[in-house]
């Protein structure tokens, strides 16, 4: 795969729409060919969600990718095309690729002189049980740190990850989207894998451990009780917003304390499939919290504030 025959689909040379023996398609145009075309595409539509979802860091923007791919499939000469599922990969990396190259030159400052980290969306559910659209996301979703590192790394490094060590693309196919030789490739997808095994541990799977370590959190820093704090944190504790990022258990216990109205207004729920906590005042959602429990104590925790990630979720689940 070249990964070059999505770039410009006007000028593929449309084929006549008809269907095969098998029921495959044969060609481009309108018609039932359309038809069967949408189908194939729609059995990957999750996959390729799933892809965007972490390059991106947002279902919005994924939806906006994956559908840019069906205008790019559906205009080309999808008749040539052998491997349906891996052409689709490949055009929504570039999409996404695209599109980080464009969020990047839209900043008005450089990267590194940047107090924060651009939080991504958060996926809440009730800690209880989700309903089935709370379940769906959850299933798409990843943990909250891993996006938040992910965010940190550049265009070309996030896509040589996602792809390889999340959707196991060999690296043959991803050096044709980043533009890079394989080796290359290789490289950029081992930098990143590197910054996300340290800023990303993984954490502990048990919920039940992880909310009894969460509600002792929340209990210190409403109570303003230092050494609590300090007890559930790791010392080497990581919180990062897109405020700035705060190190150690004693920075980040006197951090919690400043805050402590936050932490009054403070429920659980789940965040992005693990315990977290959200900050609603008078029905409005002003902050949620991710916290990565590693060996009973908190190691990282990531807050995010930003209304443009907060407007459009759904905190109903949290009423009454």
């Amino acid at each position: 795969m070249s990964g070059d025959e999505f770039l410009t689909p006007e000028e593929k040379t449309e084929g006549k729409s008809e269907v095969g023996p098998q029921g495959e398609w044969n060609g481009s145009g309108s018609g039932g060919g359309t038809e069967i075309l949408a189908l194939r595409f729609e059995t990957h539509r999750a996959r390729l969600r799933a892809v965007a979802h972490r390059m991106l860091g947002s279902f919005a923007e994924a939806d906006d990718a994956v559908q840019e791919a069906w205008l790019r499939l559906s205009r080309s000469d999808a008749g040539a095309v052998e491997n349906l599922g891996g052409w689709l990969t490949t055009a929504v990396g570039r999409i996404c690729l695209d599109m980080l190259r464009s969020r990047r030159t839209r900043r008005e400052e450089p990267l590194d002189e940047q107090p924060g980290v651009r939080m991504p969306e958060p996926v809440l559910a009730p800690v209880g049980g989700a309903d089935p659209e709370q379940e769906a996301l959850l299933a798409d979703s990843v943990g909250l740190a891993l996006l938040v590192v992910l965010e940190t790394l550049s265009p070309a490094e996030r896509l040589a990850f996602v792809l390889h060590d999340l959707f196991a693309v060999p690296f043959d196919e991803v050096a044709t989207v980043v533009g890079r030789s394989p080796a290359a490739t290789r490289q950029l997808a081992s930098r990143a894998r590197r910054r996300v095994q340290g800023g990303a541990p993984a954490s502990d799977g048990d919920r039940d451990r992880q909310r009894e370590v969460v509600d002792a959190f929340l209990a210190a820093a409403r109570d303003g009780d230092f050494d609590g704090l300090v007890a559930v944190l790791d010392p080497d504790v990581v919180a990062r917003s897109g405020a700035g990022v705060t190190t150690g258990a004693a920075a980040v216990a006197s951090g919690a304390i400043a805050f402590g109205r936050l932490a009054a207004v403070g429920r659980p729920a789940l965040v992005n499939g693990a315990v977290g906590v959200v900050g609603l005042v008078e029905g409005r959602l002003v902050s949620v919290l991710s916290f990565t429990v590693v060996h009973g104590r908190i190691a990282v925790i990531d807050i995010v504030r930003e209304p443009e990630r907060l407007a459009g979720l759904d905190v109903t689940f949290l009423e009454g």
